[in-house]
């Protein structure tokens, strides 16, 4: 129970590694709000999960892109569980083709999904973290911003991005209480990598000491 009496706010929760990171949270005591884009059924199997762990879930509709969105619903979950400790900026979506394929309007929504959402779904829980003198905030990078990757430039582009925020906020935040991290974690075993072509993937799985794709739960 090392998160007893906490709150804890999700981006991109319903599935994947924020499903497993609410869950395991949950487990630890926190009380969870996440959001979710259009994943009604899916959201509401995570939250009756979280409720038959003994604690407290709400969720919404929210695309981060829309920054007004993403303040309302900040807002609407502290009114409903109280202040935010912990955010886990998680949402993501990627698309995969040659460098020279992107479209602009694919380029903006990945950057938009990624960058901008994360960074004012911070900056509408940040506040009131400062006011309090504590509160956590980790974004979800990769190991792409680290090591590159094919047919994925804008996403890599904007995880090595995400890497440069936390880096940049963890120096503001810090003497104010708020720690800042990132995790960069490698291939997963999630929707966003279940479409990948099965001779890509091999090649991945082939480039990994451990030999297979990690687990929601294990970046949990």
């Amino acid at each position: 129970m090392q998160l007893a009496g906490q709150v804890a706010l999700i981006t991109g929760g319903s599935r994947g590694i924020g499903r497993a990171t609410a869950l395991a949270f949950a487990a630890e005591g926190a009380d969870i709000a996440f959001c979710h884009l259009d994943d009604g059924a899916k959201a509401d199997e995570t939250a009756a999960e979280i409720t038959a762990l003994g604690r407290r879930a709400m969720h919404r509709s929210v695309d981060v892109v829309d920054t007004a969105a993403t303040r309302r619903f900040a807002a609407e979950a502290a009114a409903a569980l109280g202040p935010i400790d912990i955010l886990f900026n998680n949402a993501g979506m990627n698309i995969r083709k040659k460098f020279e394929d992107y479209t602009e309007a694919e380029f903006d929504r990945i950057v938009a999904v990624h960058l901008k959402g994360m960074f004012f779904m911070a900056q509408a829980i940040y506040p009131a973290m400062v006011a309090r003198g504590r509160g956590c905030i980790i974004n979800v990078a990769s190991q792409r911003a680290l090591k590159g990757a094919v047919n994925s430039t804008p996403y890599t582009a904007v995880k090595a991005a995400i890497i440069g925020f936390t880096r940049a906020l963890a120096w503001e935040a810090t003497p104010q209480g708020v720690r800042v991290n990132a995790i960069a974690p490698g291939p997963v075993d999630t929707d966003l990598t279940a479409g990948m072509e099965p001779a890509f993937r091999q090649a991945f799985i082939d480039a990994l000491p451990i030999g297979r794709f990690g687990r929601p739960e294990e970046i949990a």
